[in-house]
């Protein structure tokens, strides 16, 4: 029984892992008008890729905070979002410069080392 009850715990901790938050528009505004580079993941809890992506926002988030902002929004639950950002198809990732400018966007899964070279050329010291 120990050996059953270990093996599901095993299971349950290595297949879960946490999603950033959906974030309002006050926070993106919040994240654009703060200096610091941004990206915001358009996507959705339910697609595939996006979900590959979550685990990868979460770690970038803690690693980066206080010098850059990683946002998620899911366009399911905010589609003005979505019409605003001009999305056509998920996830789709918006990079801004230091000064809140739009400078690269990306469709599809991304690589943690290339979000972080794109934030880097946004202006990530």
């Amino acid at each position: 029984m120990r050996l059953i009850s270990a093996l599901l715990l095993a299971l349950i901790t290595t297949t879960a892992h946490a999603e950033l938050p959906s974030a309002t528009a006050l926070a993106v505004n919040q994240a654009l008008s703060s200096g610091r580079p941004t990206v915001i993941d358009l996507g959705a809890r339910t697609c595939i890729p996006c979900k590959k992506m979550a685990p990868i926002l979460e770690s970038l988030s803690a690693e980066y905070r206080g010098k850059a902002s990683v946002l998620f929004i899911d366009v399911h639950d905010d589609q003005e979002a979505a019409q605003k950002h001009r999305v056509q198809m998920i996830p789709t990732q918006i990079f801004f410069n230091t000064q809140g400018k739009e400078v690269k966007r990306h469709v599809g899964f991304m690589e943690k080392a290339n979000i972080v070279k794109e934030l880097k050329a946004a202006g990530l010291k």
